[in-house]
């Protein structure tokens, strides 16, 4: 991939975008600074005018595709989190979600991809084009929690129309397999939705499974998997993060852990609602800790890249305080520069490990 003139192409792994746009109601195609000023007086969720993605900034900072999401929670009876009631209301948000990404290509700020010939084309597409010309961001459509798949059919219907990697879980229970905070195995319906998944080639997201189902799930799926948005329990000691056992794993299937920059994903020290990010001096560079970790355990840099997850359910009162929005993952050129990485290295986390990824699996 050549570089452009000021900035590497980025790929990011792991965006809720659709959620953003219809359930925060962001017009993502707006500048940061007039979605921000949309929200200033807003007080119903903690990140209100904190956003740090649009599609603008993607765009600021060269970042060319995108793992974008459907997301959406059933939450059963007695349970604290907001989710939807059933199944039917589940799906029904995803397809609000999607419709989204589908008019985001009709006024050509958005190209959904699908299979590896597109792939090829986005990027030709995307390194040839006018600098200053409006470019439209590449995404691979993922569903974060697979709650919203009334039954295995739903898996194929989906798939039809370009759902390419699944998450069986997010936080709480899950239908088909509890998630972060949660101990337990796989259901039993989980092992009939691996199977089909696997029929397809479709990717496996272990992004937020518990460790029973981490193992369940990587000794029963035969297909492609990934990490989509995952840090290091050895730097941060709670459930939500790799242990060195479930990295070894990923890296003996050839998987990428994409690092994430929520910040109690980064520090043990930072606590959701309460600390502050620069009050903890919480940086971008803290992630390359965890990329540090990830590397000594593979012996080289082939198995990470960026899954920010930034605007998810957060803004930049939980992100490193010095990225003021998406365009600044740019910075960790530098940071990465200061810490020893070479240019490779730097290519390897910014794009070429989902590249590579995507190449092998898709061929």
């Amino acid at each position: 991939m050549k570089k452009l003139e000021k900035n590497r192409f980025i790929v990011d792994a792991h965006l809720d975008l659709a959620m953003n746009a219809i359930e925060w109601n962001r017009d993502l195609s707006e500048t940061i600074d007039n979605i921000r000023n949309r929200e200033m007086h807003m007080g119903d969720r903690p990140d209100r005018g904190n956003g740090t993605v649009c599609l603008p900034e993607l765009r600021k900072g060269n970042i060319g595709l995108v793992v974008a999401t459907q997301l959406s929670r059933v939450s059963p009876l007695g349970s604290p989190l907001k989710g939807w009631h059933s199944p039917q209301q589940a799906w029904a948000m995803t397809q609000a979600q999607r419709i989204w990404y589908q008019e985001m290509e009709k006024i050509g700020e958005m190209k959904q991809i699908t299979n590896l010939q597109e792939l090829e084309n986005h990027l030709v597409y995307w390194n040839n084009i006018e600098s200053d010309d409006k470019k439209a961001v590449g995404y691979i459509l993922s569903l974060e929690g697979a709650d919203s798949f009334v039954n295995v059919d739903y898996l194929h219907e989906a798939y039809d129309y370009g759902l390419r990697a699944v998450g069986l879980s997010h936080f709480g229970p899950g239908r088909y397999a509890p998630g972060t905070k949660m101990t337990g195995p796989l259901a039993p319906e989980a092992r009939i939705l691996l199977k089909e998944m696997g029929k397809l080639g479709m990717i496996l997201d272990v992004t937020h499974l518990t460790d029973e189902g981490f193992e369940e799930a990587m000794d029963s799926y035969e297909g492609p998997v990934w990490a989509s948005h995952h840090n290091v329990r050895q730097l941060v000691p709670n459930q939500r993060q790799l242990t060195d056992r479930q990295l070894g794993k990923l890296i003996a299937r050839g998987a990428v852990i994409g690092g994430m920059l929520d910040c109690w994903a980064m520090d043990i020290r930072f606590i959701d609602a309460v600390s502050d990010p620069w009050q903890l001096d919480i940086k971008l560079e803290k992630l390359v800790d965890h990329w540090d970790h990830i590397c000594q355990l593979a012996g080289n840099s082939n198995f990470i890249g960026i899954g920010s997850d930034l605007d998810g359910i957060f803004g930049t009162e939980q992100s490193p305080w010095d990225l003021n929005t998406i365009a600044d993952l740019q910075k960790f050129e530098w940071i990465l520069q200061q810490r020893g990485y070479k240019e490779d290295d730097i290519d390897n986390i910014f794009h070429a490990n989902w590249l590579n990824f995507l190449r092998r699996n898709w061929k």
